[in-house]
């Protein structure tokens, strides 16, 4: 099946849209990136290859080999435009985060919006992890003009999570953990009708992560055919459950 991944020109995070990569390509997928220019290269996070602050904060070793893998593949060269993307062509959507300045392009792009509102309509597999949460939070249903998040249960970048990274780092960054004055658990709760009984926080994580081989660090939120994850320690899990997800569709 072919997923539809939009990243920015630089700044997404590596696990995020490595991890997801990697696990639907080995499933036999075609993950195909779109930028907001067609043939853009994109690129991550460099912070995240080398640590954030003195080797640390970055990303773990096997999310970083998956980049250098997809930054070989003939995919990640051939970028479809926003602007031309056709959301019939593809059977699943994923929306991936990072928290660095360039993401701005990619998190308040109304064109990027107004696609994934029309693929959103097409009732296929959407997928969206940390920041990614705002894209479809942001995008509007077009028969209602709510946020296509309204009745739905989700979860995002927790508050507590995106403070204490931002404390931790701010003498030496400023606010590079700090993409929008409002934190992402807020505006997400935001345009949810009921945010007290739809919005799920998880377990309170700081450090531990899932991996290739352990969920127990790992959360999602699954409703019907959308699925939420917090952050890259979340990735591997919310790879595999997007990718049953399509295998639910191929059925």
């Amino acid at each position: 099946m072919r997923v539809l991944m939009p990243v920015p020109d630089r700044d997404f995070d590596v696990t995020e849209v490595a991890v997801p990569w990697r696990l639907l390509t080995d499933a036999g997928h075609q993950v195909v990136f779109a930028t907001e220019r067609a043939g853009t290269r994109p690129a991550c996070d460099p912070r995240l290859l080398t640590g954030v602050l003195f080797g640390q904060l970055g990303a773990a070793e096997e999310p970083r080999h998956f980049y250098e893998e997809l930054t070989r593949s003939e995919e990640f060269a051939a970028t479809v435009g926003w602007a031309e993307l056709v959301p019939e062509e593809y059977d699943g959507l994923i929306l991936p985060g990072g928290h660095a300045p360039g993401m701005r392009q990619y998190l308040g792009s109304e064109v990027l919006r107004q696609q994934v509102g029309r693929f959103w309509a097409l009732d296929r597999p959407v997928g969206a992890i940390c920041h990614g949460v705002l894209v479809a939070a942001r995008a509007r249903d077009a028969s209602t003009g709510r946020s296509l998040l309204a009745d739905r249960r989700t979860t995002c970048l927790p508050k507590y999570m995106e403070r204490s990274a931002y404390l931790a780092t701010a003498w030496r960054l400023g606010r590079y953990y700090r993409t929008y004055p409002a934190y992402v658990e807020d505006e997400v709760r935001a345009a949810l009708a009921g945010p007290d009984a739809r919005f799920e926080r998880g377990p309170r994580v700081l450090a531990a992560r899932g991996t290739a081989t352990d969920d127990s660090a790992a959360f999602v939120v699954q409703d019907g055919r959308y699925l939420s994850a917090r952050w890259p320690g979340d990735a591997y899990l919310f790879g595999r459950r997007f990718g049953a997800l399509l295998a639910a569709r191929e059925r």
